[in-house]
């Protein structure tokens, strides 16, 4: 069996690998030196190559990504109807909650203005702040990431309202949880909307100018999921007319997002270019290589996969 992998592993990170996969002839490779002789013949690819080398794999019975996001795989055509398709779910939670932790006190706390007003020499009050104690959190997207996130806020003091797409019990570290039907009603509670959302036809545009226009003037808006579940005129509109306080967003519709683009001039709208994951601390990749060893094992098994992803639903 071939095992093509593209993610940047360590030499201590391979060596997990290299074990799990037993006598299995193994190709670790950097993903721009690929090309398509090197997918195949390959059974097994580990890392997020490009869709048109994917297609290319013809031999390709399982694919482990190493995004949580599998949403550009789950397109029909890009798969095999046999090809197994698993993520990294799990291995983003601390990551990626903890910039939307940051983006949450750096809008509660108006530091932006404070640093913009730095910048300019300008001693200035800004004014009254809101505090994660007593705050109303509401998290779009109950995942790993999205639950992270729920109990960092929580444990702070905040009451935190979860919205998913079906319903079920309440998880530990969130007080109310509601289905996207209910989605505006919750919105006019929020201090701050947190979308955590997969990329699918339902969530596209799912904030859109009515949500916007749901929620409290004083109110906050940060996006760490799926760009292009956001309406970006749309929020432009928001907080230009100041029907929301303000935003935080690591991921955009277009990426990168285009110089003219209007975003950049919004109004108290702050934009990292979707970084809040990625390998920017080193436990992230090294659960991805758990996640892979391990799974590789249960492979060879014929055994069930970890994070096996529903290409109907895209998550």
């Amino acid at each position: 069996m071939k095992i093509l992998i593209t993610i940047p592993f360590t030499e201590e990170q391979k060596k997990r690998i290299e074990d799990a996969a037993g006598e299995n002839e193994l190709i670790f490779t950097a993903p721009a030196q690929i090309k398509k002789d090197h997918v195949a013949d390959a059974e097994v690819i580990m890392g997020n190559l490009p869709v048109n080398l994917i297609r290319e794999a013809k031999c390709l019975k399982w694919l482990q990504l190493n995004s949580a996001g599998a949403d550009t795989y789950c397109i029909p055509g890009i798969l095999g109807e046999n090809t197994v398709l698993t993520n990294a779910s799990g291995a983003y939670d601390t990551s990626v909650s903890e910039w939307m932790l940051a983006a949450t006190f750096a809008l509660f706390r108006k530091l932006y203005s404070y640093y913009n007003n730095q910048k300019q020499r300008v001693w200035h009050d800004e004014g009254a702040v809101l505090s994660a104690g007593g705050a109303c959190v509401v998290v779009l997207g109950l995942g790993n990431i999205g639950l992270a996130y729920a109990r960092k806020m929580k444990a702070l003091g905040s009451y935190v309202i979860g919205v998913k797409r079906h319903p079920g019990a309440v998880p530990e570290g969130v007080d109310e949880l509601h289905t996207m039907e209910e989605l505006e009603e919750c919105l006019k509670r929020a201090d701050i909307v947190a979308a955590v959302l997969p990329g699918t036809p339902e969530t596209r545009h799912l904030m859109g100018k009515a949500q916007f226009a749901a929620m409290k003037k004083t109110a906050y808006f940060l996006n760490a999921g799926r760009g292009n579940s956001v309406d970006t005129d749309a929020l432009y509109d928001a907080l230009e007319s100041g029907e929301i306080a303000g935003a935080a967003l690591d991921v955009m519709e277009e990426e990168p997002l285009p110089s003219e683009s209007r975003l950049w001039t919004a109004g108290n709208l702050y934009i990292t270019p979707h970084i809040s994951g990625g390998y920017h601390i080193s436990v992230t990749l090294d659960i991805i290589a758990d996640i892979c060893a391990e799974n590789l094992k249960h492979y060879q098994a014929g055994e069930t996969l970890r994070n096996v992803v529903d290409r109907k639903l895209g998550y």
